[in-house]
């Protein structure tokens, strides 16, 4: 909070704040007797050394009235958002301790009142409630409510979900002791935020209707009416209106400002902390059992599971393999093959509703299901480097690109922001971009694709990863500048010894690229051998099929394009045996009633098929505009 305070931003926020509450401490004591003095000689009077603002229409100094109204003002627009709060957190969290229908009564109320205008609710309310203070400040409070209500719903309803909530709800813990302990303690960090910005929405709408004359009655007196009064002589004395009016600014600013500071602070609170340490946070010491040997990534029985209108579809099912320090592993598949959704069950970037389940899924010793996301942010951010298919959407476009591969290292090693970038335009340097120190002060828009997904790769090297998963890192770059980039990786790898986990459709390229292939297929490793022997020594249909239609430039170019007849089944409808055999030439009966079990075929070879080919034939092939080309074995049941 105090590095926060020490920024433009903080402390211009801190100075407006402490001015407004010492104004309205003060003023009143100060300048009290003042704002209350009629002087029948200095009526309606303009500027002037003794008053700076000028008088009203019984002499009182106006300067005097506008420092003095500030209490007023500031008291009755912190009163209403008070009210405004305490209804939204109600209204808002109702939902999470009601029944479900009565739930969703409250959750359309809230949406219906969130359509209005807020000024327009306001002055529904006020006319409710009556004109006066108490009228108004109810009208401002139950009109800034159902936005509040809206923010509390939308956080409440993204905790109510978590695990330790079903945990205390399974325990027997009351429906309001969860809200209480659970749900409230973990969404008051952004309603704070939202409450300070509120307020200053809640001063400038009760000086609005203060200015219409339904607010502040005489003879009191708030910023809003002293407004209003000065809009009668703005043509004579301009400096009536302007005083008050620049009141309600800066005070409404310095809440804004506030609230802005607040989220500066609580956004930045754990890389603040470790920057004013600036001692480097250590990856955590590995429980449970202890790692294998070479071992970074250990997957066994991996399923990922989504709720859909027709029940639980699951594109993953019972996915194992391991990944051995320094060695490059490629996932080959066709779209939807659920190659990109094992990455991410691996990084643990499955969001609900979607649900990871594994038998063991570990990352460099680490069970990552039933290890708390908090104990492992610090080892996944620095030992887990993720290079997506498209890197413009994976750059924030407002930032700079040295600034964003610093954030790796101000987050999790505790860096000083100069310190960070200077490591950041390192490892530009070391992924080959060239003059590193210039292109770190670009934006991505500045940068090419290859460049881009170099940048991409170097904020992986930013910590010192272990593990670097590269999904589709070359699709929308041209040959050139794939083969550079996977150079890039294999190089990275070399000098690093991390594990690299290659998803791509071009088989040949994880051919080349990789020292094992795993060929997935409707959310299953059908297939698992070592990329040296893949041309010769695949046995799976599915596999010599994927084969068979990568393009030969010494093909007849008389004849057409290869493609592998039919498509992939979807989740939701996977057929009860194998669910390459609808697209097989090899299928039997047998292929349609069960589905094979992923089985070792020889050293270092695992198929999942019952008819293995083993003559170099690619089921299931067909050329475009021609009838299949593929010929059908038949094969008797065991």
């Amino acid at each position: 909070m105090l590095a926060v305070l020490r920024t433009p931003l903080g402390l211009s926020a801190a100075a407006l704040l402490l001015l407004v509450l010492a104004l309205a401490v003060l003023a009143p004591i100060v300048w009290g007797a003042q704002a209350t003095a009629v002087d029948t000689d200095a009526i309606q009077q303009g500027p002037s050394g003794a008053h700076l603002l000028g008088t009203d229409a019984l002499g009182r100094d106006l300067l005097a009235r506008t420092l003095v109204a500030t209490r007023l003002s500031i008291g009755l627009a912190l009163l209403a958002m008070l009210i405004g709060v305490a209804v939204g957190t109600v209204l808002g969290t109702a939902p999470t301790v009601l029944p479900r229908r009565t739930g969703r009564l409250v959750v359309a109320v809230v949406n219906i009142a969130v359509a209005f205008p807020g000024l327009l609710l306001a002055l529904f309310f006020a006319v409710v409630f009556g004109v006066g203070t108490t009228g108004a400040v109810l009208a401002i409070g139950f009109a800034t409510a159902p936005g509040f209500a809206r923010v509390a719903q939308t956080l409440s309803a993204s905790v109510a979900g978590r695990d330790y909530v079903a945990a205390a709800r399974i325990a027997g813990v009351g429906r309001l002791r969860v809200l209480v302990r659970h749900v409230l303690p973990n969404i008051a960090e952004p309603l704070v935020v939202n409450a300070t910005i509120g307020a200053g929405a809640a001063l400038l709408s009760f000086a609005g209707l203060s200015f219409l004359g339904i607010g502040v009655q005489a003879p009191s007196y708030d910023w809003g009416r002293l407004l209003g009064d000065g809009l009668n002589r703005i043509y004579t004395n301009p400096a009536a209106a302007l005083g008050p009016g620049v009141a309600v600014v800066l005070a409404g600013l310095a809440f804004n400002l506030c609230g802005e500071t607040i989220a500066a602070a609580l956004g930045q609170r754990t890389p603040l902390r470790r920057l004013l340490s600036r001692r480097p946070t250590p990856a955590p010491a590995a429980t449970g059992e202890p790692e294998p040997a070479g071992a970074v990534l250990r997957v066994e029985q991996l399923s990922v599971r989504f709720p859909t209108a027709a029940g639980w579809a699951e594109p993953v099912r019972g996915v194992t393999f391991t990944l051995g320090a320094g060695e490059a592993v490629g996932v080959v598949g066709e779209s939807g093959s659920g190659k990109s959704l094992t990455a991410l069950a691996a990084a643990r970037l499955i969001e609900r509703p979607g649900v990871v389940v594994a038998d063991r899924l570990e990352f460099a010793g680490r069970p990552l299901l039933s290890t708390p996301e908090r104990e492992l942010r610090t080892l996944l951010g620095t030992s887990l480097a993720m290079v997506f298919q498209d890197p413009a959407t994976s750059f924030n476009p407002t930032r700079r690109i040295g600034r964003q591969l610093a954030e790796v290292a101000q987050e999790h090693q505790g860096l000083g922001r100069r310190g960070a970038f200077t490591r950041a335009i390192e490892r530009l340097a070391q992924v080959r971009v060239p003059a590193p120190a210039k292109r770190a002060h670009q934006y991505p828009h500045e940068f090419s694709g290859g460049m881009r997904q170099r940048a991409m790769i170097g904020m992986g090297l930013m910590g010192t990863p272990r593990l670097i998963i590269a999904d589709e890192p070359t699709t929308a770059l041209d040959v050139t500048v794939q083969r550079q980039v996977l150079r890039l990786l294999d190089q990275v790898r070399r000098d690093t010894a991390a594990a690299v986990l290659l998803i791509s459709h071009d088989i040949a390229v994880v051919a080349q690229t990789c020292d094992r292939v795993l060929v997935m297929y409707a959310g299953r490793i059908v297939e698992d051998l070592p990329a040296a022997g893949l041309t010769e020594r695949a046995r799976h249909p599915y596999t010599r099929a994927l084969l068979a239609v990568v393009p030969d430039l010494a093909a007849d170019r008389d004849q057409p394009l290869g493609v592998i007849a039919g498509r992939p089944p979807e989740p939701t409808a996977l057929p009860v045996g194998c669910a390459f055999a609808p697209r097989c030439g090899f299928a039997t009966e047998r292929c349609r009633a069960a589905d094979p079990v992923l089985a070792s075929a020889d050293d270092g070879h695992r198929v999942a098929c019952w008819h293995p080919v083993t003559d170099g034939t690619a089921g299931g092939i067909t050329r475009r505009g021609a009838a299949p080309v593929s010929r059908r074995r038949e094969y008797a049941d065991e």
